[in-house]
């Protein structure tokens, strides 16, 4: 049995300090990338409009030889990280395709700017890429192929055996490295927690994070509110930036150096989240939230984006499958306006917090309410439903 980790889905990446000789060399690289990505994609559109005919994968990167003796200097990227590029194309247009079937909103591939390409894909250990672990604690090399070693800032000992690195570029400069690793039985079993089966509910909001079946609560950090009025200050300072002079370079550093800083606050708080969750329960409940929908909503868009549920449940279940924990998504439909106690439905505003229902007397928050039943929508949707009148705590 074999399974994979995969650094970039919420992992810590690994930082990685080329020199400015190197640098130049890897900028050049993302500049032939992103041409080569914009003439992958310029050619399929073409084939099929003017000989309705579909290119595919294998087709273009057949014709990579022939490109590198028209343009010479595509010969200096390394042959994979140039296959991976046309790979990014093919994948691009199985999504389309994909959402066409579905009936979603298609969205077309789009060619990228020079400015949003910002990752290099090195597909093969011990023949495009390599890792060298040095004396020195948390100290490494990455040696690259046609780059060379590059030092790197080991967080902890890669287990299990490399596939695939992943060389980015972040706004701000820095240089990180995402490796995918593949795991057997073993290892996967080692990584699994002691088994627990004590069941949660988990009601997600804005005015606390989230509120558990169990009465606790999780703030709210709201990350961009806190700096929010930072980033509007630096916006119209890089605004008032001659362009092209290298006062706006600095500012347009010092605006993404913001959006850096609440990206990775907001990425550690919900990894500490998930891990307490999935450390403590073996059963979670959770709504199956739409997010890209609630997020049309102009009044609250912006508290929804900055809560991060996204983001949230997808970490919830990686980190639950890795750990060996069941997720459960349930409709999240009156989760809130019926009483979890005697079941009464009634109209809930977003205004009232307490949840008093006629029929029992029950009196509860009313994400608790929620919480209790999410939680036991997902104890009937696996077959170990049994509902527990809970008591009407003091508020």
């Amino acid at each position: 049995m074999l399974g994979f980790a995969d650094e970039r889905m919420g992992r810590p990446m690994r930082l990685v300090y080329p020199t400015h000789k190197q640098e130049r060399i890897l900028e050049a690289w993302l500049v032939l990338c992103c041409e080569t990505y914009n003439a992958a994609l310029d050619e399929r559109k073409s084939a099929y409009r003017m000989a309705g005919i579909s290119l595919s994968y294998e087709d273009q990167c057949a014709e990579l030889p022939g490109c590198k003796e028209v343009r010479p200097d595509l010969a200096k990227v390394p042959y994979q990280v140039l296959q991976d590029v046309v790979k990014r194309v093919d994948l691009a247009f199985d999504a389309f395709f994909q959402r066409v079937e579905e009936g979603k909103m298609p969205g077309f591939p789009r060619f990228k700017s020079r400015f949003r390409y910002h990752s290099l894909t090195f597909k093969q250990f011990g023949n495009s890429f390599k890792i060298h672990r040095q004396g020195k604690k948390n100290r490494g090399t990455l040696e690259l192929a046609r780059l060379g070693p590059v030092k790197m800032v080991m967080h902890r000992a890669i287990k299990g055996t490399p596939k695939t690195a992943i060389v980015k570029r972040t706004p701000t400069g820095k240089w990180f490295v995402s490796i995918t690793v593949e795991l057997r039985a073993n290892d996967l079993q080692a990584s699994r927690l002691p088994h627990t089966s004590e069941p949660v509910g988990i009601d997600v909001g804005l005015k606390t994070f989230a509120y558990l079946s169990t009465g606790e609560a999780i703030a709210n950090p709201r990350f961009f509110r806190e700096d929010e009025t930072k980033l509007a200050r630096a916006g119209r300072k890089l605004a008032r930036a001659p362009k092209g002079t290298k006062e706006r370079a600095h500012k347009r550093k010092v605006v993404a150096r913001t959006h850096e800083r609440i990206a990775n606050r907001r990425k550690n708080f919900i990894e500490q989240e998930v891990s307490k969750l999935i450390a403590r329960f073996g059963f979670l409940a959770v709504e199956a939230l739409v997010v890209r929908n609630m997020v049309k909503n102009p009044n609250l868009a912006k508290s929804i984006a900055d809560a991060s549920w996204s983001m949230f449940f997808t970490r919830l279940q990686a980190k639950a499958e890795e750990a060996g924990r069941q997720v459960v998504r349930v409709n999240p439909a009156y989760t809130s306006q019926t009483c979890s106690a005697c079941g009464h439905r009634q109209p809930m505003p977003l205004s009232v917090r307490v949840y008093e229902c006629p029929q029992c007397g029950l009196v509860i928050h009313r994400d608790h309410n929620g919480s209790l039943n999410i939680l036991e929508d997902g104890l009937h949707a696996v077959g170990r439903h049994s509902r527990v009148i809970p008591e009407a705590p003091g508020l």
